[in-house]
């Protein structure tokens, strides 16, 4: 039985990319049943490479069947197959189907029409990014200046240091690293940012995980 759940962004409406640059998820019957059938074009879009998937389903992509190593192959010549590889092979598992979240929990800014590609973000969109709940976000240039503002108001680091967390048993007063004496690592404490990731909670309730599910 599949284990864990794999956040996979398929069914978002992005405008022009939507229509034009992202191809349908394809479902062939003729892949689980020995009957020749017609393959169905869904109505939901890829529209992003970005996924994360549970260790199950990568067994299975690896191990356990021929399905992706079929697709595997077709994919090979195929447009932007980083879009499409995974969601095919997960809406085409009668396993896995059941188990994809829509989105890909990420921040990114498109660039104005024709919404193409994302572009790096910049200081302008730290408001937005860190209020948005997101735990990752794309793009970003080298050495981009909200890339230290990321590190001193989200995540507390200072430059040079790692980023404290509840194995850090050393006091931070008068500047110090409390990094300096470590406890336990897998001692996890929730921060304020807890709050704006509980917003991602939203998206397993029963209105939107299986109405957004692979169709």
């Amino acid at each position: 039985m599949p284990k864990g759940l794999n956040f996979i962004e398929h069914t978002i409406n992005i405008g022009w990319k939507e229509h034009q640059r992202a191809r349908p998820i394809i479902v062939d019957p003729a892949l689980q049943v020995p009957n020749k059938t017609e393959v169905v074009t869904t109505k939901e879009k890829r529209s992003s490479s970005w996924v994360m998937l549970s260790r199950s389903f990568l067994e299975f992509c690896l191990r356990w069947d021929n399905l992706p190593r079929t697709l595997l192959m077709y994919f090979t010549n195929f447009l932007s197959s980083s879009e499409g590889y995974f969601h095919t092979v997960i809406c085409n598992s009668e396993h896995y189907q059941n188990t994809t979240v829509n989105s890909d929990l990420r921040f990114m800014a498109w660039d104005k029409p024709p919404l193409t590609h994302p572009v790096n973000l910049t200081t302008e969109h730290f408001d937005a990014m860190a209020n948005n709940g997101a735990p990752f976000a794309h793009s970003f240039a080298n050495d981009n200046s909200v890339l230290d503002m990321i590190d001193a108001k989200l995540l507390g680091r200072a430059p040079g240091r790692f980023t404290p967390g509840g194995w850090c048993l050393g006091s931070s007063v008068g500047g110090k690293d409390p990094c300096t004496f470590l406890g336990r690592s897998f001692i996890l404490r929730p921060t304020k940012g807890s709050a704006k990731l509980e917003k991602l909670l939203k998206l397993l309730e029963p209105d939107n995980f299986r109405p957004k599910q692979c169709k």
